[in-house]
């Protein structure tokens, strides 16, 4: 049987509200997936944030991105995605060229070796996803999206 949040973290009093018990639960489940996902990226030796700027970069293709693209683009936001990519770059996975023109202008994108770890990578992911949601009505998964895109609507 599932256990509720209140369970789950043992809380014995209850939540101020049913909308506070559901934000914190979002942030809850949140919290659970992503540690998932970070302990099977980890034999891989990146992190999630890592991997999503690899997707980010396959999926821009060859034109690649700046910094300030990928920033905008990722599922959790990082403070400084210079030193992001300076690591990936360091590791070998990501490649950074400074336009000429415009020397403050400088342009990611994914190398051989990083589409390789995500190609070795993504499995393990999708494993995860299938193993979390196998069980869910895809009417109720839609539905979970809406509600998610409305809560995520600026107030």
């Amino acid at each position: 049987m599932t256990r509720t949040l209140q369970e789950e973290i043992r809380q014995t009093k209850p939540f101020p509200s049913r909308t506070a018990e559901a934000l914190l639960s979002i942030l809850r489940t949140a919290t659970v997936l992503e540690h998932e996902q970070n302990e099977a990226l980890r034999p891989h030796g990146i992190t999630h944030t890592q991997y999503n700027v690899l997707r980010i970069l396959q999926g821009a293709g060859k034109d690649g991105l700046c910094g300030r693209e990928i920033a905008e683009r990722l599922i959790s936001k990082v403070p400084d995605v210079s030193r992001l990519l300076d690591r990936m770059d360091d590791m070998e996975l990501v490649s950074r060229l400074r336009d000429a023109a415009d020397r403050r202008h400088v342009t990611a994108r994914i190398t051989p070796k990083g589409r390789r770890l995500l190609t070795q990578a993504t499995p393990d992911l999708e494993s995860i996803e299938r193993k979390r949601c196998r069980h869910l009505d895809p009417r109720a998964v839609a539905s979970l999206v809406s509600t998610l895109a409305e809560i995520r609507e600026p107030a």
